[in-house]
């Protein structure tokens, strides 16, 4: 019996299968930390993409001049901002329709890797980039006095209007509704803040069409809201959802591993440490129960030095005990919030 024949393709799926094309592309969100404020590197207005919104640093991976991801990551951004940088881990890959063009048009579907680079910022020369506080694309993130208003004011009550409307029949059927994705995203209702979900938390604010970015993409939620403030500093394509991925992951790897060290000089007081560790969390903590959480982890070790750069009483200086990484499978921080 002769095989049957694949069914054969219309012709406009032929003409769209020849048109069609994917890019990799590669994002960095380049974190350091500068007087107790979370900073990102961003492309000034006109760099990349329209130029109406900060973006940032990307370029597309070539396989010809890159051997790896990484590679080609650390050379796109050595040369638009002059940062060698040092950590880096990759992050997800963001593949929407309608990332970086109109979904209907017939170009190029853009895939892109998104990275999260720890640096301390040393370079002064960034060749038109520049640093920008990562509260303000996030400014509801911030909780380190106490619950922002932008909350309660603006969001919250919005949030709950949205999840009382019946939901769109051409959107997917979730596990959860509305309210219980409020509840552990926002903590609204019941539920605790947790600092981690900064994705969850964006994502919630898009699909409810909350954000710039749902408004600029079409999103038809986003009709529905004709008088909106605009709720954080809107970025290009979704590089916002690329940066709140990597917040997301910042924070949770600070209870696990030593990385918030990337962020500090070679010696530092624990008043330093403690700073640090509060501007990427967006919380406060207890000073004498951190510094005794640090001390007994053996995350540190003396320098034998003191800092006077208050004025005050001279603090002693400390410095990463690097060893512990071999000591120990999960030497983080640990850290609660001391909110009142």
């Amino acid at each position: 019996m002769a095989a049957s024949s694949p069914p054969a393709k219309s012709s406009k799926t032929d003409a769209l299968s020849s048109d069609l094309h994917i890019e990799l592309g590669l994002n960095a969100a380049i974190v350091t930390v500068r007087a107790q404020q979370p900073q990102i590197l961003v492309v000034r207005p006109g760099a990349v993409g329209s130029g109406e919104y900060d973006a940032l640093p990307f370029g597309p991976f070539s396989p010809l001049e890159h051997r790896t991801l990484e590679i080609g990551l650390r050379s796109w951004v050595e040369e638009q901002t002059g940062l060698d940088l040092g950590y880096v881990e990759q992050l997800y890959t963001f593949g929407d329709r309608g990332r970086h063009a109109d979904a209907a048009e017939a170009v190029a579907h853009m895939l892109s890797v998104g990275y999260l680079a720890l640096t301390r910022g040393t370079v002064e020369d960034l060749r038109g980039s520049h640093w920008s506080p990562w509260y303000a694309y996030f400014p509801w993130e911030d909780w380190r006095k106490g619950k922002p208003k932008i909350l309660t004011e603006e969001i919250e009550p919005r949030l709950k209007e949205w999840a009382k409307r019946p939901p769109r029949p051409d959107r997917p059927v979730r596990p959860l509704g509305r309210e219980e994705r409020l509840k552990i995203g926002f903590g609204i209702g019941d539920g605790g803040w947790d600092e981690e979900k900064v994705l969850e938390r964006y994502e919630l604010l898009y699909e409810a069409g909350l954000v710039t970015e749902a408004a600029r993409d079409e999103r038809v939620a986003a009709k529905d809201w004709p008088d909106l403030p605009e709720l954080g500093r809107p970025m290009e394509f979704d590089h916002r959802r690329i940066l709140a991925t990597a917040i997301s992951r910042l924070r949770g790897k600070l209870k696990y591993r030593p990385v918030v060290f990337e962020l500090l000089p070679a010696e530092f007081t624990l008043f330093d440490l403690q700073q640090t560790v509060e501007a990427i969390s967006g919380t406060l903590l207890h000073k004498q129960n951190f510094r005794r959480l640090v001390e007994n982890a053996g995350l540190v070790e003396q320098t034998g030095g003191v800092s006077t750069r208050t004025g005050g009483r001279p603090a002693r200086l400390y410095r990463f005990r690097r060893e512990v990484v071999l000591e120990r499978p999960a030497p983080g921080l640990r850290v609660k919030a001391a909110r009142g």
